[in-house]
């Protein structure tokens, strides 16, 4: 299938976002295509992405969306929007992200995390909120009590139709699209001294700024395998982490399945579904102000952003 994806952008500094298609290399508003005649989903709720979501899932209308979008832009009937992609932010901001932790082998070992074999054990999940999400070209704020800065690309998998004990077989028909994520923690502030429990993944990873989402969001029918993805993450163009979708423990279908046993998922919910080896914390390397990391995922696109020491 051809690219395709439903994005935010603003179309002025201070202006609320507003919804975009991005086909080919055109990033085009999305209610101007819909006045021109496209169709990629009725008006629904309040109008937002989420909104949209159910309403993908399983959608065979977005191939004929490319055309007539390209067929628009071809009679200079539909402008690409100013700016273009550097005009995009979050595709929207998620009240919940749902995070897998320690999903692929070779992550857990260079974390010197000893995993159960997967017979014995299930996923391992916490949660980020809305404060962490920024998009794509925003930066990524150093909060002055962390020297552990630290990356993790991660598929996202967004629900489009919510549920309650989702059938493992049916899980994937809940994914309205997928983006990427990339889960920023401060190491330093993942652990503590000060109580008898070791970890603090709130301290650690729920910053704001610490959950870059985006640039877009791909509809699922465009994604065959989300078990197929090759992954690559830079860090001012150098790699870091490159491996594949394929090498996760838990599949997007298991990771849905499992959290549906736990809370009602609601369109709109995104899970990380876990980040493969190569992160700063096995290279003793860590983000600094001025640096730049790029995270990438094959079929979905790049999400880029800076890093900036936070203003106090």
């Amino acid at each position: 299938m051809s690219h395709i994806a439903i994005a935010a952008y603003r179309k002025t500094a201070h202006a609320r976002p507003a919804l975009a298609v991005s086909v080919d290399n055109g990033i085009y508003d999305l209610d101007a295509a819909r006045n021109a005649g496209v169709k990629l989903g009725e008006p629904a709720g309040d109008g937002s992405l989420p909104a949209l979501l159910a309403q993908w899932c399983g959608n065979a209308t977005l191939e004929r969306a490319c055309e007539e979008i390209r067929q628009l832009v071809a009679s200079r009937k539909l402008q690409a929007v100013p700016g273009g992609a550097a005009a995009l932010t979050a595709p929207f901001l998620p009240e919940r992200i749902f995070c897998a932790a320690a999903n692929y082998i070779e992550h857990a070992k260079e974390m010197g995390s000893v995993l159960a074999g997967k017979s014995h054990s299930k996923p391992f999940m916490f949660i980020k909120l809305r404060n962490t999400v920024i998009g794509p070209g925003e930066a990524i704020r150093m909060p002055p009590e962390t020297s552990q800065l630290d990356w993790e690309i991660e598929l996202a998998a967004v629900i489009g139709r919510g549920g309650r004990r989702i059938a493992l077989d049916q899980a994937l028909d809940h994914v309205g699209g997928y983006a990427i994520v990339n889960d920023i923690s401060a190491r330093d502030l993942n652990v503590r001294g000060d109580y008898p429990f070791k970890f603090d993944w709130f301290q650690g990873k729920c910053h704001d700024t610490f959950a870059p989402f985006g640039p877009w969001i791909v509809p699922a029918s465009a994604v065959a395998d989300p078990q197929t993805l090759a992954m690559e993450l830079k860090v001012n163009d150098q790699t870091m982490q490159k491996d594949s979708t394929a090498h996760m423990i838990w599949t997007v279908r298991e990771q849905i399945a499992y959290l549906s046993t736990i809370v009602t998922l609601e369109p709109g919910d995104v899970i990380a579904t876990g980040t493969p080896t190569g992160v700063g914390m096995a290279r003793g390397m860590f983000l600094k102000a001025g640096d730049t990391v790029s995270a990438s995922i094959d079929g979905i696109g790049t999400l880029t952003n800076p890093v900036a020491a936070e203003k106090l």
